[in-house]
């Protein structure tokens, strides 16, 4: 018997799998941390990657824009922010020029206690920080199409800047491949009228739209153009261990940088099993991955990849602020028929804001039985969710055993959506 112990909101879950049954706890592989990580910052933006060193960018502009991600993603704003905002006014750009943007993309802002602990009471109280609010046109510029024919809205705030710079965090993404780079622009800063295409069902239901695949990956490719339609002068990515430590810096133009960074994650961020399982147990990474069902969903699609066709998924997130944003909640709850709600998302008529997470919910529904422990949405919801509700966790080992026998195949990830899981059979 071995415990596994599941990222739940600050915490852990403790799960017991036999030892017979167990085929893998699928994780990170282990990797250093940087020691310092203020002066390795410091030295990948003096020595970026297939750039210019940021001083020398920002030594001729008056203005500057520098994007974060918002509080769904464990970016080290503190860690990052005071390195550029130091060499920024080094550069002759003075505080009060300087803004400091939170790609929301369709998200909820990021104000009070949730802002002071993405960057630090001193920035906050310092700089000029504003949120992207996706649905209001008029703090939108229209750059024209994309190739596709994608309507490109981006933030006024971003464009109007002379120095724009982007940060964030690679790590495998359901749909992008990995996040980090384009998608600071393209969810980040985009208008809602950008993300009914981006959202829309040509580009997520296709299947190079997935965890951990850049080649011929159309919404990656898609937010590519768009971000070189905004234009960005500097990126910093960094990768992060399980501890939320740095482990990575790549810095300097927005596709090369972030080109090197996504090789440097697959490295660290894979595992593999040579055929797929009757059941995974996994997390969505503990807060803040984990804090709504909406962002939940991520951990499903880290194990829809190995499970078998029929197989179940049981997943634990603690949802502390339940199932996610209006819209979702009232969508889902709407929804009594997931092949129904697909087939109308072609009709964009129909479009709601979130229904590209109900959309990834139905596609793993399409393999997989779902199972889902939290303790963060009332249990009687629960069945609504499209999910197996479980009052236990372990109430779900047992029933995979019953479902597919004593001899049932059980993979864990603990870590969720930090964890590329792929079968790989080199036989």
């Amino acid at each position: 018997m071995m415990q596994v112990e599941m990222r739940y909101g600050y915490g852990t879950v403790a799960i017991d799998i036999l030892d017979k049954n167990l085929v893998g706890v699928l994780d990170t592989t282990e990797t250093v941390p940087i020691a310092n990580p203020e002066e390795a910052i410091c030295d990948a933006i003096s020595k970026p990657i297939a750039s210019d060193a940021l001083a020398d960018i920002a030594a001729s502009r008056e203005t500057a824009c520098i994007v974060i991600s918002d509080i769904t993603r464990p970016v080290p704003n503190k860690v990052i922010l005071p390195p550029i905002l130091e060499t920024l006014e080094q550069a002759g750009i003075s505080q009060e020029k300087i803004t400091i943007l939170i790609a929301t993309g369709i998200h909820r802002p990021n104000e009070g206690k949730e802002l002071e602990e993405m960057v630090g009471r001193s920035i906050m109280n310092t700089y000029r920080i504003v949120n992207h609010f996706s649905q209001k046109p008029e703090t939108h510029t229209f750059l024209g199409e994309t190739h596709k024919g994608t309507p490109v809205y981006i933030d006024k705030t971003y464009l109007n800047a002379d120095l724009k710079i982007v940060t964030g965090l690679i790590e495998p993404h359901l749909m992008a491949g990995y996040s980090g780079g384009r998608k600071a622009i393209c969810p980040g800063l985009a208008s809602i009228e950008t993300m009914k295409v981006m959202h829309g069902p040509e580009l997520m239901e296709h299947p190079k739209s997935a965890v951990g695949i850049m080649d011929g990956n159309p919404f990656h490719n898609e937010a590519t153009e768009i971000a070189k339609m905004a234009g960005v002068d500097f990126n910093l990515n960094v990768s992060i261990d399980k501890n939320r430590q740095i482990t990575g810096i790549f810095a300097g133009d927005i596709v090369e940088s972030h080109r090197v960074g996504t090789k440097f994650v697959e490295q660290n961020a894979k595992t593999t099993i040579p055929q797929p399982v009757d059941a995974v147990v996994v997390s969505s990474a503990g807060y803040p991955l984990d804090t709504t069902f909406y962002q939940a969903i991520k951990g499903l699609l880290t194990a829809f990849e190995i499970v078998k066709q029929g197989g179940t998924i049981l997943l634990v997130a603690a949802c502390s602020e339940g199932i996610g944003s209006k819209p979702f909640t009232d969508l889902l709850l709407k929804t009594d028929d997931l092949t129904v709600f697909v087939k109308g998302l072609y009709n964009p008529a129909n479009f709601v804001i979130d229904q590209w997470q109900l959309e990834e919910l139905a596609k793993v529904a399409r393999k997989a039985d779902i199972m889902f422990y939290t303790d963060g949405i009332p249990y009687q919801q629960l069945a609504k969710l499209f999910v197996h509700p479980l009052r236990n966790p372990q109430d779900g080992i047992e029933e995979i055993r019953k479902r597919y026998g004593d001899e049932a195949t059980i993979a864990a990830i603990p870590e969720g959506p930090y964890v590329l899981a792929k079968i790989e059979n080199n036989k």
